[in-house]
């Protein structure tokens, strides 16, 4: 099975933050950081370059989700900034996802570079069954909606989707053995659930087959960056 080094989420406040993270994140194993909305859009491609510049594998997580003309030109630019993984919502539908990859694919090409691995956005860890079928009005089960989003990635060419690791064992048995399912909503024992619904441990991450984790605040936050990252990679790697 795919592992992949824990994915850490650099959601702070500044680009002083920024580089004491990254200089304390500089040990092995060496983590792919995942930069958000926030700090994307307050910095755009410089802080990309950034983080690639410091020798990190990027995550740009910016969950496009529009109509696919719109998605397959914006993929095209990111593809040009050389990422390695970058997401888009699976509820877009499979005209949207095939645009963009479509794009992303065109975008590494016009610099010469690999395509970014495209993952889909299934269901926020923050959503449950209550916000599911009371707000979004959708009648499968939280499990199944997840599936069927993962299906459709899957046939759309994506390499993956995000989901919750207690959804992992549910995707496993409809796509292939090469498809990668990242979860977020990863909390130690004893740290705070935060906004997450829908958490486990690293340890428990490992055991349900995720292929990459996704950790933020009980990194970000702690008194000891680097500590908690190794504590947590030890965790996850464990074989």
């Amino acid at each position: 099975m795919i592992k992949l080094a824990p994915i850490v989420a650099i959601d702070v406040a500044d680009l002083t933050q920024v580089t004491i993270l990254l200089k304390e994140l500089s040990v092995a194993p060496r983590p792919i950081i995942k930069i958000g909305m926030e700090l994307f859009y307050h910095f755009g491609p410089a802080l990309v370059r950034q983080v690639q510049q410091a020798g990190f594998a990027v995550f740009l997580d910016l969950k496009l989700h529009d109509i696919p003309n719109t998605v397959e030109r914006a993929m095209k630019v990111i593809g040009a900034l050389g990422v390695q993984f970058t997401t888009i919502h699976a509820a877009g539908g499979l005209e949207m996802l095939t645009a963009g990859k479509r794009g992303l694919i065109a975008g590494a090409q016009s610099v010469g570079a690999a395509p970014a691995r495209l993952l889909a956005i299934t269901q926020l860890t923050s959503i449950d069954e209550q916000i599911l079928h009371e707000q979004q009005h959708v009648s499968l089960s939280l499990g199944e909606s997840v599936q069927e989003y993962a299906r459709l990635s899957q046939s759309a060419g994506l390499a993956g989707v995000v989901c919750s690791a207690q959804e992992v064992s549910l995707i496993r048995p409809v796509v292939d053995a090469s498809f990668l399912c990242i979860t977020p909503g990863i909390r130690p024992l004893n740290a705070k659930q935060d906004d997450q619904k829908r958490v486990v441990t690293p340890a428990q991450a490992r055991q349900l087959s995720t292929n990459g984790i996704v950790v933020g605040r009980p990194i970000t936050q702690a008194k000891n960056a680097q500590r908690a990252y190794q504590q947590i990679a030890a965790e996850f790697m464990e074989e």
